[in-house]
């Protein structure tokens, strides 16, 4: 017997669905425990208690599968597009394309992807509480301002389009190019914080997440996860 968990950390656990996709089920009433319809905050050990989906028990947990990709310029962060451009998921071999991009990364930006099939683990990556850190690697141009100013405004907060952001830890590496580190993940958010700063973006590579980072991959090359890495990435979603 083991501790009673959340059902819908119970259902992304076992890879049916991401937590926010299980909330859903649940409110809708698909979720029983021992034939009775479930709500929202129950929780249920799975070796002592019945748990089905549609009347369907839940599955055995399976061997889950942990990539660290990096993402070339011009693949889009999806499973499929509709455009007919070149995706992620054509970079990886079939039989591991069950797993789904834990965050975005835009069309033109490359570097660091973590993927999974791990609803959970997603979930844990990309919800604002956990505060993971994202590395980048900006090459900019001056913009209107010196890159010594810039980068005092990039360490202050400042308000985008309605949005709060917190200051960015960064320094320039090099002439032109900066390390700039975040964890809001918000759309575009380097490119934006670095306009307000007078800088102009031609360049982003995303080098980490937490512990996990790009080492020697190269673009469209990928790595599984090491057990230190699957494991940092399992307890960011621990109570």
């Amino acid at each position: 017997m083991s501790e009673p968990v959340r059902l819908q950390k119970l259902i992304a656990a076992r890879g049916l669905a991401s937590r926010r996709a299980a909330e859903d089920w649940i409110k809708q009433g698909r979720v029983t425990v021992d034939g009775l319809t479930a709500t929202l905050g129950d929780a249920a050990d799975p070796s002592v208690r019945r748990v089905e989906i549609d009347g369907v028990p839940l599955p055995d947990a399976p061997e889950r599968v942990y990539i660290a990709l990096y993402k070339p310029r011009g693949a889009e962060t999806t499973r499929s597009s509709p455009e007919g451009r070149r995706t992620v998921m054509d970079i990886l071999p079939p039989d591991l394309r069950r797993v789904v991009p834990a965050g975005r990364l835009d069309l033109s930006a490359e570097g660091l992807l973590i993927l999974t099939d791990d609803g959970d683990a997603v979930y844990a990556l990309t919800h604002p509480k956990h505060e993971v850190d994202k590395t980048y690697i900006v090459w900019v141009q001056d913009g209107g301002a010196p890159i010594a100013e810039a980068l005092a405004v990039l360490r202050k907060p400042m308000t985008l389009d309605g949005q709060r952001m917190r200051g960015a830890k960064c320094f320039e590496l090099s002439p032109g190019v900066l390390s700039l580190t975040i964890h809001e993940g918000k759309n575009r958010q380097v490119r934006r914080m670095c306009e307000h700063a007078g800088l102009h973006v031609t360049r982003l590579k995303r080098s980490a997440e937490g512990p996990v980072s790009l080492g020697d991959l190269k673009p469209g090359q990928w790595r599984h996860l090491s057990p230190e890495e699957q494991a940092w990435l399992r307890g960011l979603s621990k109570p």
